[in-house]
């Protein structure tokens, strides 16, 4: 999706920057790309280029977990393997919100899929978002289909659900609300 929003937005005559995690995607033409590998990567990018930008649309979905420990080598099955440990990761869309400047529009995408409607204008009011993209994906549209269908929801409460659509299509359709903002 995040490719197809740069895509959109560098058609509708933005200068965009693409950071983007691991993925079999080629560079798309004309848009700056930097390549990160883990979520504290993807928070230093971002930072670097939401100090120059008016608007960040972050629509990527880092993990929100990492091990605790990485293991220095293979661990063996005779040994049963150690329980699994998490630690939370950067969160970075509440990092940038808190380094917003006016005039700046961040918007966020919500992956949910329990009280989805809830959850997004939870988030969309402690991350201090301008527009949230929420995304039931699993109930209406399989992770990796080419399609989606969203619910926008702005700051006022607003929402507008969007039939399924192409990710292009999309795309374009919320590059034109974000536009608006």
């Amino acid at each position: 999706m995040g490719y197809a929003i740069a895509a959109a937005a560098f058609e509708a005559g933005a200068e965009v920057t693409l950071v983007s995690g691991p993925t079999g995607l080629g560079s798309p033409p004309g848009i700056k790309i930097e390549r990160v590998e883990t979520t504290e990567e993807m928070y230093r990018a971002v930072k670097k280029y939401f100090a120059k930008s008016d608007y960040l649309i972050m629509a990527a979905a880092p993990a929100d977990f990492t091990p605790k420990k990485i293991s220095p080598g293979k661990i063996k099955k005779e040994k049963g393997g150690p329980p699994l440990e998490l630690v939370p990761t950067i969160d970075i869309l509440k990092l940038i919100t808190k380094i917003k400047e006016k005039g700046q529009r961040v918007v966020g995408f919500a992956l949910e899929t329990d009280n989805a409607v809830k959850n997004a204008r939870t988030k969309l009011k402690e991350k201090k978002l301008d527009l949230i993209v929420l995304n039931t994906v699993g109930k209406t549209t399989p992770f990796d289909s080419d399609t989606n269908e969203v619910i926008i929801i702005d700051k006022k409460g607003k929402t507008e659900s969007l039939p399924r659509l192409s990710k292009t299509e999309l795309a374009a359709v919320l590059i034109e609300r974000i536009a608006a903002l």
